[in-house]
């Protein structure tokens, strides 16, 4: 059986006809009964104002599934982990979850500081998940279409390495493209609804620049949606080794002979710059895998900064990366 893909153009400034279409295509409520727990992981990767608008989930989207899901169950939960440099709560205030939760009545929680479980695998030992994502009736993830250095690609498989609650989940580098489809097998996805009003390109997922797509998708398969977004912006899902291993690990199907996509695929397909894992990357991924190096440097602002500010300036004397006009 095939999966299904659902992709719809829509106004950033109210996507929410959009969203109702791409929700009521998924059939959700056959995925959420009456007054069930929910969860949300919308992608809040960053707190700071001027990278939100093309790193963190629209928060119209985030608005517009909540209404939606409103109309069967006040049991809703907007999550989000610790990140490196700054708590969730950050991320949340920044991006306007605290006002939205406040207004809709939802609830918010630092998965953080959540009651913690402890897995039987040995490469998540100390990484505890949390009981309020793990016990969810339903667990809808909103990640943005976004070009990743390390991952190739970032959506609907790879928002869940934000549900690892630890700040220093980067120390699970070293497994990284495994991992993402274990952390999505301990709590697979309900429903995936993928926010590229505004993608990235470029050295995503963060530092990045604006796509202008104006696009949402949604799928009850998380790797077929990723595997059709990658195509969207000109990339191959067969070159993102979580993709594939997710694919492998039966969580969904990325071969594009196994997937239907409803929706204008052809007048909406572009090419994004990929993201280079360049030099600095590499590197940081090889310092990641130690436990001291990770805490003294890649954690120390007092070292991380200046040398980040080195390695901005020898990209750009390369040739690399934008100038800010592209980040407006």
């Amino acid at each position: 059986m095939k999966s299904t893909v659902l992709l719809r153009r829509a106004d950033r400034t109210n996507p929410s006809p959009a969203v109702r279409e791409l929700m009521t295509g998924c059939r959700w409520e056959e995925l959420v009964p009456d007054q069930a727990s929910v969860v949300i992981k919308p992608n809040l990767c960053t707190e700071r104002p001027e990278q939100i608008h093309t790193a963190n989930t629209s928060l119209a989207v985030l608005r517009a599934v909540c209404e939606v899901l409103l109309e069967r169950t006040s049991r809703i939960t907007i999550v989000e982990s610790d990140g490196a440099r700054y708590p969730a709560e950050a991320a949340f205030e920044n991006n306007g979850v605290y006002a939205l939760a406040s207004e809709l009545g939802l609830e918010v929680k630092n998965l953080s500081k959540d009651e913690l479980v402890e897995m039987p695998d040995p490469r998540l030992a100390g990484f505890g998940f949390s009981r309020t994502w793990l016990d969810a009736d339903a667990f809808l993830t909103l990640p943005v279409l976004k070009t990743h250095a390390t991952t190739v690609f970032t959506g609907a498989l790879k928002n869940q390495w934000g549900c690892i609650p630890r700040f220093d989940r980067i120390l699970l580098h070293k497994n990284l493209h495994e991992l993402i489809g274990t952390v999505n097998a301990i709590r697979p996805v309900t429903l995936a609804i993928m926010d590229g009003l505004v993608g990235m390109q470029g050295r995503g997922p963060i530092n990045g620049y604006p796509i202008n797509l104006n696009v949402l998708l949604a799928s009850r398969d998380p790797v077929a949606l990723d595997a059709t977004a990658m195509r969207l912006i000109g990339l191959e899902p067969a070159k993102s080794r979580h993709v594939l291993h997710a694919e492998h690990m039966g969580l969904g199907v990325q071969d594009p002979a196994n997937v239907e996509i409803d929706g204008p695929f052809a007048e909406c397909r572009t090419r994004a710059e990929p993201a280079a894992e360049d030099w600095a990357i590499r590197l940081m991924n090889q310092v990641a895998r130690s436990p001291f190096l990770t805490k003294n440097l890649l954690l120390n602002d007092g070292i991380f900064y200046p040398v980040r500010r080195m390695v901005t300036v020898a990209r750009r004397v390369a040739g690399w990366g934008h100038p800010r006009s592209a980040l407006r």
